[in-house]
């Protein structure tokens, strides 16, 4: 070079990386020992025209196994428009640990003529050398990575199969012991866990579900992590409700590459509630749901049982000479013929009007009101329990939401307020309903008089009824119907529940 001509400028970037962000809060971290380093290199370079820039790319708390990482995104959009003719690393993984990114970034760096350097392996991708020992220590990166990934699947899959929780969210019902580690029942979470449970099973359908939870104010479960970031805590939608209930963790289980595990952890659903919701779930995949199984206007759907088997009768359909015939014909005998079963197909407009006239009867006999009244007084204690644990649990949030809306008035965040606001009226309307489902409970045991007249009014109303209102009213009052196909016996059995509502309404 003629001593008389000064050297070309080369304007140096200077590119950090840390894959935590911890420590990032200390005077001196990580990034600023990458930087340091690099500008000393930079000035060890200055009779060569290298000069380094002021601008800043630091990515703190971003892994290198991919490229969405702001500063980078910075760096690249700072090359494509030729603010800089070097990019420098303290290390070669500080810019990538993947062989194809890396590959791609070269591609771009090239593409602008702009040149490498990692300042601990001393090379530059001007120089052909450069380049495969570049290539050569990047491919050791990526096998160092893709190590520490199967040796964190292998911890994991070891501590699933010894039942360990591995971290990440906790699900409703469940909260992170105080020692860490281990998850222990939240009892208020818990309650509304078996309550979702409970609704799928009486209502049979995701969005009703989904549109119960949102009267009641019910909301995914709200978690702050330890970072800070707040998760949940929104209107419960169809997905939120299938992951939830599809969840192995609520029956004492984990799963880790569809295998499931005994967990350490204390189960929250029995199991055969669990296999019920599960029968359901799969059975409305396969069918599209109940509006649509239930289209012939069946009455006893999911109600009626053959009582040798022991099992459920399935409303079908058969068609002759262009006319359709409806039956109940039992589940065991389906799967395995007839001669394994003595109850036959069931007509069934003949069944259901048995059951709709066995109703009408039950007010007219003191007797079997007497037996009704036994069979679902049972029931009466556990329910109370249930709703008084729902009134404890929505009086705290409501208090909580309060709070809330106080905070935000004095921060001034109007559209949290106003999502708060409207969340506070849901929970006081669903505080109210309790109360006053609470109120019918605590007025005690029921009246034959009252459930009498309930029943008398059924038989009036029942005539004047559409089709989808009458499998409402059936569904609403009773539990279950057996069908002995020995004798031809037939037992239906109320719903404490049903009965209540029907006497309340009829006051």
């Amino acid at each position: 070079m003629n001593p008389q001509e000064a050297p070309k400028r080369i304007r140096c970037a200077i590119y950090t990386r840390k894959s935590t962000d911890e420590g990032l809060d200390m005077d001196f971290n990580s990034l600023d020992a990458q930087r340091e380093a690099a500008e000393a290199y930079i000035a060890s370079q200055k009779s060569e025209g290298w000069e380094c820039l002021p601008a800043h790319y630091d990515d703190g708390g971003f892994t290198g196994g991919n490229v969405d990482r702001p500063a980078l995104q910075r760096l690249l959009a700072d090359v494509r428009a030729d603010r800089l003719d070097c990019v420098v690393v303290y290390k070669v993984d500080r810019l990538s640990r993947s062989l194809l990114d890396f590959s791609k970034l070269m591609d771009e760096f090239d593409k602008h003529g702009v040149s490498f350097v990692s300042v601990t392996q001393q090379f530059n991708t001007t120089h052909s050398m450069g380049r495969l020992t570049l290539n050569i220590l990047l491919s050791f990166a990526q096998f160092e990575r893709e190590i520490i990934a199967e040796r964190t699947k292998d911890k994991m899959s070891a501590a699933r199969r010894k039942g360990k929780w591995v971290g990440g969210i906790p699900m409703l019902g469940y909260s992170i012991a105080p020692e860490g580690g281990k998850l222990v029942v939240n009892p208020e979470e818990a309650a509304q866990a078996r309550a979702l449970f409970s609704l799928y099973l009486e209502r049979e359908s995701l969005l009703e579900v989904a549109e119960e939870c949102d009267l009641r104010g019910w909301r995914t479960k709200a978690w702050t992590s330890a970072k800070g970031r707040i998760h949940g805590g929104k209107p419960y939608t169809k997905n939120d409700l299938q992951r939830l209930l599809r969840n192995v963790i609520y029956i004492g289980k984990v799963d880790y590459d569809e295998q499931i595990y005994d967990g350490e952890h204390e189960a929250i659903i029995d199991e055969d509630t669990w296999a019920k919701v599960q029968k359901l779930m799969s059975y409305n995949a396969r069918t599209g749901g109940k509006e649509v199984r239930n289209r012939y206007g069946a009455l006893l759907r999911n109600l009626l049982r053959c009582a040798p088997c022991d099992c459920g009768m399935t409303h079908t359909i058969s068609t002759k000479n262009g006319k359709s015939y409806r039956y109940y014909v039992c589940s065991n005998a389906q799967k395995r013929g007839r001669k394994v079963c003595p109850t036959p197909p069931l007509n069934a407009h003949e069944i259901e009007q048995a059951v709709v006239e066995h109703i009408r009867q039950v007010g007219a006999h003191p007797e079997m009101i007497q037996a009704v009244l036994e069979r679902t007084s049972a029931m009466e204690a556990k329910t109370r329990d249930e709703l008084e644990a729902e009134r404890c649990m929505l009086h705290k949030e409501i208090d909580r939401c309060n709070a809330d809306v106080v905070r935000n008035v004095q921060y001034g965040d109007s559209a949290a307020l106003a999502d708060l606001q409207e969340r506070l009226k849901k929970l006081e309307q669903r505080y109210s309903t309790v109360l006053n489902e609470l109120e019918i409970w605590e007025a005690g045991r029921m009246e034959p008089a009252a459930i009498e007249s309930a029943l008398r009014d059924f038989s009036a109303v029942w005539d004047e009824l559409i089709p989808g209102e009458q499998a409402k009213i059936i569904q609403m009052l009773v539990e279950k119907v057996d069908y002995d196909g020995r004798d031809g016996r037939v037992a239906v059995s109320f719903r404490s529940s049903g009965l209540k509502r029907l006497c309340h309404y009829n006051r």
